[in-house]
């Protein structure tokens, strides 16, 4: 679907290159750019399938790898060359560095105006954080999320995926890559899309964010419809396990009750008085309490209340929900086998995901890229032996 795309790929860790394994899934071509010096750390993060990281081999699939020493000319004359076949750039130094390299967009824009070229950064490009360091936590604070995303008088709590790096970062700028594919489709014309993290991840709160903006209510923990403020929240079984309960709608809280047996209380739960929606979330606590588990799963399974169990990841991936939506795949690895993967969400009536090979460690494809683009062999192995780029089998 999006073969029509081909992309060099500057980034590490997980905001780029969750993005690009998305593109990458719908078929768009990616070749990541790597040092010969210092490894992604991602490569290095356990658990391992043999000698690699299978984060890294899941985040990287379909991807193929040039290994080049950027703060050399010869590497960045390699990069112009390449341009003529790679005209989106996707990378994730902080501001400035790439100009300094002499793969700035304005740079690369001489070499190939049609260019399209997005640059993810924790703060972006401009202001007086543009250069400060910072991790997906950190962007997830100043972006005054964290503040009302924790129970009343507790400390916020470390999130399970990385919301800033992936919903900020990875997902904002897949959307900029492909409006601008589109701008440049129409018009002819490359643009430069500077994301940050800690903007997207502002730009989260459209609902929350809303009261204080127009009248001055701060969020705060536990004071919200979806954050605690009433009964839509995680209720706790008889042997320690967990529902969620979200039956906001009439409907659903007529079912809720019923399921727990507290018919008596439903109009607590319509009622704008604190106490009395206190008095109902209570007695859901209660009901909940009582039986396991697996005893209220068997009582759900019976009501459409939006009322779910919360699952460990390993019976999620047993879900027949998640099995009939084909979420875990299988991808080729390097000898032949494969590897069970999470993949792509997205589903066409026209087009399947590609899913053409796990992660290769870096550099693999160094050589292939390098003859294609007309060097030698003596060339290659005179940038070996230089340090511009490194063996494959090293």
């Amino acid at each position: 679907m999006l073969n029509c795309l081909k992309i060099l790929d500057f980034t590490k860790l997980l905001p780029g290159p969750f993005a690009t394994m998305i593109l990458a899934d719908l078929g768009a071509c990616v070749l990541r750019v790597e040092s010969p010096h210092h490894s992604d750390l991602l490569q290095t993060s356990p658990p391992f399938d043999g000698d690699q990281s299978v984060a890294h081999q899941s985040i990287n699939r379909s991807k193929k790898s040039i290994s080049l020493d950027l703060k050399n000319e010869e590497a960045i004359q390699v990069i112009y060359e390449l341009l003529n076949e790679y005209d989106i750039v996707i990378e994730q130094f902080r501001p400035g560095v790439m100009d300094k390299l002499g793969l700035g967009f304005e740079q690369l824009k001489k070499i190939n105006p049609r260019i399209i070229y997005c640059s993810i950064t924790g703060y972006g490009q401009t202001g007086p954080f543009r250069n400060r360091a910072g991790h997906d936590n950190n962007y997830l604070s100043l972006s005054g999320i964290l503040s009302y995303s924790s129970r009343k008088n507790e400390r916020p709590v470390p999130m399970g995926i990385q919301i800033a790096d992936q919903a900020g970062g990875s997902l904002y700028s897949i959307i900029a890559i492909l409006s601008a594919a589109i701008h440049r489709e129409q018009t002819g014309e490359g643009q430069w899309m500077d994301i940050s993290m800690t903007d997207c991840t502002f730009a989260l709160q459209s609902l929350m964010g809303a009261g204080w903006l127009t009248k001055k209510i701060d969020p705060k923990p536990e004071a919200h419809m979806l954050n605690g403020g009433i009964f839509y929240d995680y209720y706790e079984t008889s042997d320690g396990r967990y529902f969620s309960v979200g039956s906001l709608e009439p409907p659903f809280r007529k079912q809720l009750c019923e399921a727990l047996g507290i018919t008596n209380y439903l109009p607590y739960s319509f009622s704008e008085n604190e106490d009395e929606l206190i008095v109902f979330k209570n007695e859901i606590k209660k009901g909940f309490i009582q039986k396991s588990y697996d005893e209220w799963k068997q009582i759900f399974i019976k009501y459409d209340a939006c009322v779910e169990p919360v699952l460990l990841f390993s019976e999620a991936c047993e879900h027949p929900q998640l099995k009939e939506r084909e979420l875990v795949v299988n991808v080729q690895k390097e000898d032949g086998t494969t590897q069970p993967q999470i993949g792509l969400p997205i589903k066409s009536s026209v087009y399947k995901p590609s899913y053409l090979y796990t992660g290769v460690k870096s550099g693999v494809n160094t050589e292939e890229i390098l003859l294609s683009l007309g060097y030698d062999h003596q060339t290659v192995y005179r940038f070996i032996e230089k340090g511009i780029t490194r063996s494959k089998t090293k």
